[in-house]
């Protein structure tokens, strides 16, 4: 697929493991790809901070869509798109309800956080759907947090703006992810890639399902729709 002109990836559950840890083999299909000139776009709920030590790390040049497309960085500017206040409200909301005060809970470093409030998985997502019904507010489980975000903006709408401002097109990137947060990204990438591990809401849009699950995923898609052009 000469197409593709860049990669967007989601990090957690997409590049590593289901214990956060990154596998070896994304990272040397990410280093290659990187290599051959295709810049590599971080996609994720991850705080802006982290996801950028992550692009470091990687070696990745491409924009960065951190807080479920809340915050980017590009071409060295730091947006922050997403209205917190719609979180905070309710968030608020939930600790006075009597079905989710007592097991709402933000995880750490959310005081680093600028357009969302992410929460530990302790109470089920349908539950918070259910009593945030009617709230300016979007509900996502990324299966590591439940995030509390502005409607107004995702992965996909925040990818859109990072690939703009690199100069390329959307239909021109491959992009890849696990779950529900990632399926505004794939919809308007032109190349949907879900890990075998993906949520069946993620694999319904994709072009392609990986063999493989995970990072090992990650590297099948790009060893096969990227690196064999440039081989």
């Amino acid at each position: 697929m000469n197409s593709i002109k860049a990669i967007a990836l989601d990090i957690d559950g997409t590049i590593t493991d289901h214990t956060r840890k990154v596998c070896i083999s994304a990272i040397e299909a990410i280093r290659k790809a990187e290599n051959a000139g295709i810049p590599v776009i971080i996609v994720t709920g991850n705080i802006l901070c982290f996801t950028r030590a992550v692009s470091v790390f990687l070696g990745t040049s491409g924009g960065l869509v951190a807080e479920n497309g809340g915050v980017i960085l590009s071409q060295g500017q730091m947006k922050v798109l997403g209205d917190i206040k719609k979180a905070e409200n309710a968030y608020n909301y939930l600790k006075n309800q009597a079905e989710t005060r007592e097991k709402v809970e933000r995880v750490p470093f959310s005081e680093m956080r600028v357009s969302e409030i992410a929460l530990f998985r302790n109470i089920s997502e349908n539950i918070i759907k259910d009593v945030l019904k009617g709230q300016d507010v979007e509900i996502y489980d990324t299966k590591f947090a439940l995030h509390l975000t502005d409607p107004m903006v995702n992965k996909g709408s925040s990818l859109e703006i990072v690939a703009h401002e690199m100069g390329i097109k959307t239909k021109n990137i491959l992009a890849a992810g696990d779950s529900e947060n990632d399926i505004d990204c794939l919809k308007v990438a032109g190349h949907k890639v879900a890990v075998a591990n993906a949520d069946i809401e993620l694999k319904e849009i994709a072009d392609y399902v990986t063999k493989k699950p995970y990072g090992d995923g990650v590297a099948e898609a790009i060893e096969r729709f990227v690196l064999s052009d440039w081989s």
